[in-house]
């Protein structure tokens, strides 16, 4: 017997963003990156870039030196330096931007987020109006 009821239609997966919308990295955060991987023989040592639940808000950002990609890493070379991001942290991510600030409060990276809907008081959280996140406590 056939069975004629109506099937769903397979869901396409999320397109990945090229790397030319994904990421850029301002002339400051590429010469601080540059200035941070000198004395590195790697051609291949980047700046890792993700996000993960947690925070006041429901993500995060994570930041970090990496000698390679993955395979299912989004690379992207913008300003003279490599910036990998996970694929699943790619949705929160595109159109970003990298950013390094200097200011008598501290210094460091940041990410200016067109994705982000709200951020915490403290700026290390922020929340999408795709998916809120679980919001946890402030520390960092």
């Amino acid at each position: 017997m056939l069975n004629t009821e109506p099937q769903p239609l397979p869901t396409a997966p999320a397109p990945t963003p090229s790397a030319e919308t994904l990421v850029r990295i301002t002339d400051a955060a590429a010469g601080k990156l540059r200035e941070l991987t000198a004395a590195e023989a790697n051609p291949n040592i980047g700046l890792r870039v993700y996000v993960y639940s947690g925070g006041c808000s429901g993500f995060r950002y994570g930041m970090m030196l990496e000698d390679q990609p993955t395979s299912e890493d989004v690379s992207v070379e913008n300003n003279g330096v490599k910036v990998y991001v996970d694929a699943a942290s790619t949705q929160y991510l595109t159109g970003s931007e990298i950013d390094y600030v200097d200011t008598l409060m501290g210094a460091g990276f940041t990410v200016n987020n067109p994705n982000a809907v709200s951020a915490c008081g403290c700026g290390s959280s922020f929340r999408t109006a795709d998916s809120a996140g679980s919001p946890g406590g402030c520390s960092h």
